[in-house]
């Protein structure tokens, strides 16, 4: 027995792991914009960072579809790709 998720579930932890890693980073940056390298620091930025992730997640999973078809347009295909046309 397999413990690894579906493949279906690829989007979605994408989606997971990459929103909590980049809000990670900009709530941090952020509260550190705002209040320095004050003793309160950690904890402001422990209540951003959760309440920004709760945000982005979903964006990101309803958002992506749009963004990668933009991109498609974008984006010249690899050499020997026809877009399957």
């Amino acid at each position: 027995m397999s413990r690894r998720l579906p493949h279906r579930w690829a989007p979605i932890i994408f989606g997971l792991i990459l929103s909590g890693i980049m809000t990670a980073v900009v709530s941090f940056v952020a509260t550190l914009n705002a209040v320095g390298f004050a003793p309160e620091l950690g904890r402001r930025w422990a209540i951003a960072w959760p309440i920004s992730w709760a945000v982005a997640f979903p964006v990101i999973l309803m958002m992506g579809p749009a963004v990668r078809r933009f991109v498609g347009r974008v984006v010249a295909p690899p050499p020997g790709d026809t877009g399957g046309r």
